[in-house]
């Protein structure tokens, strides 16, 4: 009885041994191909852009000031009837504000005064000179009787040198008053010129919209004091026609190259997530800007805005359209990155490609970077490979690398098709755990529990 007993107990023994292996095999099988993230070849459109971001701008802003010092008093009326504010529509000649004028208007009493002056001043030296030439006419007449007579017993010398001298006199006097006359006139219109000054800096006083456009921005309130010096203080900012807008682009050096006039762009606000816009490259500046030893420049992107949904001002995420692949094989960019261990590899293939890998760095250090164009740079320049499941192992299969959008990028090469299943990663295993969490010593720490988390 004992014997069958040992008999039973040494065959179940056996069983649960082989059971152990068997299950042990097909959990290692079946590990190694769940063991890899994988993703397909697939079949679409790549669009290769350059990312960058920008602000929406108004096409054409004035900025309307003030050439006069004064106190705000009042603003004027909008298109509606309503006191001009921001994001008032104005027409051309709309009155946006008054400045008290009472300096300026005293300013053009007294120069109104001034030129009524210089104007009698005028008319008073044209009677003199009259008087003058009356006079002349006089001396003349005596002087020409003198000579006649001559000094004689008739006419002393005294007389005769008399009427000489009176004569050049009154000549003389004639000339005085024509100059006389002259001055009176450049007073006058000296006059008259403070006067037009004085009359300009009046109406100056009323600040007008030189355009037809919308405010969108108001820098003064009723009661500021304004003070004209050097530089006219800004006052309203009108955006002259808002259904035609720009993206101010910040562009890195390194892609400035790529970016021409008539490049179409897309660009995306978030302000409506979800909404794409289009645009093309208008302008690209050549004043350069550095911050922090980048350099930048500036690019103009035109759009429409006839809906007038965008502000001024937004912030744009745009996309340069570079190159547009209609129809291209692509695969994740990871998939051209990773790169699987010795053991990981197929053995009918792994010394295969363990030897073409050492003849290509070879051949690539004898003869320089002349061969790493057209190779993948995360490879090192290398050639890219795919990786595909074989069984338990990985296989590869070299291709040719086209462009990249930095997500997805076109491949082609023998054994590469439409849904090919490719190895992009290692998969997390339900027996990985989070090493870092378990033994920060940084986490917080919780009454009752130690640095593993675990109730102590």
């Amino acid at each position: 009885m004992k014997i069958l007993t040992k008999k039973y107990a040494l065959i179940l023994v056996v069983l649960v041994c082989v059971a152990g292996a068997a299950a042990w095999q097909m959990k290692r099988g079946n590990g190694q191909a769940a063991a890899f993230q994988s993703a397909q070849v697939s079949r679409g459109e790549l669009l290769v852009t350059i990312n960058a971001t920008g602000t929406v701008e108004p096409e054409e802003v004035i900025d309307v000031g003030a050439q006069v010092a004064g106190q705000i008093l009042t603003f004027g009326k909008d298109a509606k009837g309503k006191p001009v504010d921001y994001g008032s529509m104005v027409e051309a000649g709309t009155v946006l504000a008054r400045i008290d004028d009472s300096l300026y208007a005293a300013d053009v009493a007294q120069a109104t005064a001034q030129v009524q002056a210089n104007a009698a001043g005028v008319e008073r030296a044209t009677a003199d000179l009259e008087q003058l030439k009356a006079k002349l006419v006089q001396a003349e007449r005596e002087w020409q009787r003198a000579q006649k007579i001559g000094p004689s017993e008739a006419m002393s010398q005294a007389s005769f040198d008399g009427y000489q001298a009176a004569w050049q006199a009154a000549a003389a006097n004639v000339m005085v008053g024509e100059a006389s006359i002259k001055q009176a006139r450049a007073g006058l219109a000296q006059a008259e010129a403070n006067l037009s000054r004085s009359q300009r800096n009046l109406g100056l006083c009323i600040i007008k919209a030189p355009v037809k456009g919308v405010i969108i921005d108001r820098r003064v309130n009723i009661g500021q004091t304004v003070v004209a010096s050097l530089n006219a203080p800004s006052l309203f900012l009108i955006a002259k026609d808002l259904t035609r807008i720009q993206v101010w682009v910040a562009v890195n050096e390194a892609d400035i190259g790529k970016i021409k006039p008539g490049l179409p762009v897309s660009f995306t606000v978030d302000a409506f997530p979800g909404e794409t816009f289009q645009g093309q490259v208008g302008k690209v500046r050549l004043n350069a800007a550095m911050t922090q030893n980048v350099v930048t420049y500036t690019v103009e992107i035109i759009t429409d805005n006839v809906s007038g949904r965008l502000l001024p001002y937004l912030t744009a995420n745009v996309n340069f359209e570079l190159n547009r692949l209609a129809d291209a094989l692509l695969v994740p960019n990871a998939a051209l990155r990773w790169t699987p261990t010795a053991d990981q590899i197929a053995p009918a293939v792994r010394e295969a490609y363990a030897s073409s890998e050492d003849k290509k760095e070879r051949r690539d250090e004898g003869q320089g970077d002349k061969t790493r164009q057209g190779k993948n740079p995360d490879k090192g320049g290398k050639a890219p490979v795919l990786w595909v499941i074989d069984g338990q192992h990985l296989r590869p299969i070299e291709v040719r690398t086209g462009q990249s959008d930095g997500s997805m990028t076109a491949v082609e090469g023998d054994g590469v098709s439409e849904g090919l299943t490719v190895v992009t990663g290692l998969a997390a295993t339900g027996t990985d755990k989070p090493a870092a969490a378990s033994s920060n010593p940084f986490a917080p720490q919780f009454p009752g529990r130690n640095r593993s988390g675990k109730p102590q």
